[in-house]
This record gives C-alpha cells, sequence and structure tokens, in this order.
C-alpha cells in the first residue's frame, strides 16, 4: 500500500469505492490535484504477505524481550504496537487486521491530466528511472564533477549519458539474443579482453591482435557486434 493520505476523510473515500481488480478511479482535491487510486490482486497477495511476515517478526521480538518504549514509532511495521501503562509492550492486532483492507491499494496524487491508467502505468516505470540515477551515480561515477567551466561539465555529463546509452544497447541485445551474461559481468569480461599492437619490420605497418579470448569472450562480442 501506498497511503500518501493522512487525512481520514480521503483514507474513507478510498476505502468506499471499494474497488476491484484492475480498477483505477480518481477524485479532486481542493487544491485541484488529482488522487488516482488503483487496485491490484497481485499487489494485495503480495502486502498481505508481507504485512504477516512483519508481524511475525514483531511478535518474535516480543516474546525475545527484546521490544522497548523506543520502538513504539510508525517506522514500518512497528506502527502495529502499543504501550499498556508505563513498561508492558504488546502488539496491537486490531490495528493490524484493519490494514488489510488497504492491500492491494495505492494512492498517486498528481496535478497530470493524463488518463488514470496511463498515470498508474508510468509510476511502475520508476524502478526503470531510478536505475538509471543508481547506475550513472555509481556505475558510471557521474559524481562527483570536479571539472568549473560549463562545457566541461557538459562534456562530463554528456560522456556519462552517452555510455549509460551503449549500456541500453548492449543490454537489450543479451535480452535479445537470450544471454545469461549480466551488465556486471559484461564489463568484467572486457576487462580481461587484452590486445596487442606491433610494428611490421618490412612495411612499417602497424597491427593490433585480439589475444584469444575464452568462450564466453567471444560470445559477449558476437552479440554487441550483431
Amino acid at each position: 500500500m501506498l497511503l500518501l493520505l493522512s487525512s481520514c476523510r480521503f483514507q474513507n473515500k478510498i476505502l468506499s469505492m471499494n474497488l476491484k481488480d484492475g480498477q483505477v478511479r480518481s477524485f479532486k482535491r481542493k487544491d485541484g490535484h488529482r488522487v488516482v487510486v488503483s487496485m491490484s490482486d497481485k499487489r494485495a497477495k503480495n502486502d498481505a504477505k508481507n504485512r504477516t511476515s512483519g508481524l511475525k517478526r514483531l511478535e518474535k521480538r516480543l516474546g525475545a524481550g527484546k521490544l522497548t518504549k523506543s520502538n513504539i514509532n510508525n517506522r514500518g511495521y512497528n506502527k502495529y504496537l502499543s504501550m499498556d501503562g508505563e513498561i508492558k509492550i504488546s502488539i496491537d492486532y486490531d490495528k493490524f487486521n484493519a490494514d488489510a483492507a488497504w492491500d492491494g491499494i495505492k494512492a498517486y496524487i498528481t496535478n497530470s491530466r493524463l488518463p488514470l491508467k496511463t498515470i498508474v502505468s508510468n509510476y511502475h516505470n520508476l524502478w526503470f528511472i531510478e536505475r538509471a540515477f543508481r547506475m550513472n551515480k555509481t556505475d558510471l561515477r557521474i559524481r562527483p564533477i570536479y571539472h568549473r567551466l560549463r562545457n566541461r561539465i557538459e562534456g562530463h555529463i554528456c560522456i556519462c549519458f552517452t555510455a549509460y546509452t551503449i549500456l541500453l544497447e548492449l543490454e537489450r541485445r543479451l535480452k535479445k539474443a537470450e544471454a545469461t551474461i549480466s551488465l556486471n559481468q559484461a564489463r568484467e569480461m572486457t576487462n580481461n579482453i587484452y590486445s596487442i599492437t606491433y610494428t611490421l619490420p618490412e612495411t612499417k605497418e602497424e597491427r593490433t591482435t585480439v589475444l584469444k579470448m575464452s568462450s564466453e569472450q567471444q560470445l559477449l562480442v558476437e552479440i554487441a557486434q550483431k
């Protein structure tokens, strides 16, 4: 469940929709933004599974006496904890069961005028955007930037995004070839591909020859060249 609405009025309005699997509804807030609500049976099963697992972990910690007053907060599944008196910590099962009504429901606040299902579909692509930032930041080291001049900063960013585009294209080709090679494995393989450059004594012509590669390296080269 992605609950972006703390108001009880909004929560009751969402639950009163009684959405079925695949249905999407919306309503407007006073600020003009739309609240888009979707329901998925698959997500509901996953939400219920995660919530039950979280409860079991709490029960285990409670039985081991590892829960204290400091654990009473709204972080994660700690929201199901309650304090009786000053020292006794217990689990609020009524609150746990009440949360079952939200299984499978996601709510989004947006000012977009796109169709409802398009908004939900676009949100599902968020992981791809987050992965792009992660790859550029860690794998391609787009940051930190040590340049000061604008053209050098733009050049640095351009090189990183070009490299990112090449990685995506390689990933597409690997997937198309149904290869089991990951991008990380491909990077390791290319780091271990060596070549030798030599000059012919008679013609002074310079030639470069790639040294013998492993079968996996050879497969990677063939896929990349397609």
